[in-house]
């Protein structure tokens, strides 16, 4: 913060003090503390504008791809294009690491909308991978947000090899500004029937993985949902990301979409990783108690 106002002042430019220009202060502070790059854009459903920092730029889905594959599976089933209640198995050389309702089930097997359910729940890496087995892999989900409109996110590779996202790569890809109206248009737009809607964003407020990340920095009484990622591959840096909405009182919806990469966490999830993402949360907070925060 400090070099951003020395430049102000050299260029004789002063800080920007509307309450946008605060917003992104804090999350530039928010950055430099975590030591990394910080990738967030908040999407206002109302006014359909938006506040973002390095809100282009590509970052790894890690797992938060999961929100995108349960909604194709919903959506297909509302238009016929398949039978969510349709079984599917799987074998022991298929599971996977993080695979808390898969384990259970190599006998039985579970339906598609199961599996849907679980790998937006529960992060389920075999059923992540089994669902995209049946559904045409990750060149279909690719498709799905080209036909909702999407451009920009990708996926090309299953589990676990999406996760290997180094800076410089582009499968597996998404950026904030994509990801954030891509969950606007899941949640609160025509890319799902009504009632598949009301499914998916159940499934979402459900989700207890990100509970320590920017839901943690929103009041408890708001309505929020959420579908985190992280990755911890091998010669990368860590990345963490938390998609998601938030449903402030007397106000539009807020989608958000948040990528730290940073090298905390070496030995797992770092707090300080978790904290800076919670913060994110009280800075979407404060711009959904708001009614002015625009203009810039």
């Amino acid at each position: 913060m400090a070099s951003g106002i020395a430049f102000g002042a050299a260029s004789c430019v002063p800080p920007d003090q509307s309450p946008a220009g605060r917003l992104l202060a804090q999350l530039r502070i928010i950055q430099a503390q975590a030591d990394g790059t910080l990738g967030v854009e908040f999407y206002d459903t109302g006014s359909k504008m938006s506040l973002g920092l390095n809100a282009d730029r590509r970052f790894g889905h890690c797992s938060s791809f999961k929100l995108s594959l349960a909604a194709k599976v919903l959506v297909e089933d509302a238009r016929g294009l398949i039978d969510a209640d349709r079984r599917v198995t799987w074998t022991k050389e298929e599971m996977m690491f993080v695979s808390p309702f898969t384990s259970k089930r190599i006998e039985e097997g579970a339906t598609l909308r199961e599996l849907a359910e679980f790998t937006q729940k529960y992060s389920d890496n075999t059923a992540a991978n089994v669902l995209l087995r049946e559904l045409g892999g990750p060149a279909a989900l690719t498709g799905f947000w080209r036909s909702i409109g999407d451009d920009t996110s990708r996926l090309d590779r299953i589990e676990p090899a999406l996760n290997n996202v180094p800076v410089t790569e582009i499968r597996d890809t998404s950026t904030p500004a994509a990801m954030a109206r891509t969950v606007a248009k899941l949640i609160y737009g025509d890319a799902l029937p009504q009632a598949e809607r009301a499914t998916l964003k159940q499934w979402m407020a459900d989700t207890r993985t990100g509970a320590r990340r920017v839901r943690a920095g929103l009041p408890e009484k708001w309505a929020s949902g959420d579908k985190t990622g992280t990755s911890m591959w091998l010669g990368t840096n860590r990345l963490y990301v938390d998609v998601g909405y938030v449903e402030p009182p007397e106000q539009p919806p807020l989608t958000f979409a948040v990528y730290l990469r940073s090298r905390f966490g070496e030995d797992g999830i770092a707090q300080e990783a978790e904290t800076a993402l919670a913060r994110v949360g009280e800075v979407l907070a404060t711009m959904g108690e708001k009614k002015d925060w625009f203009p810039f």
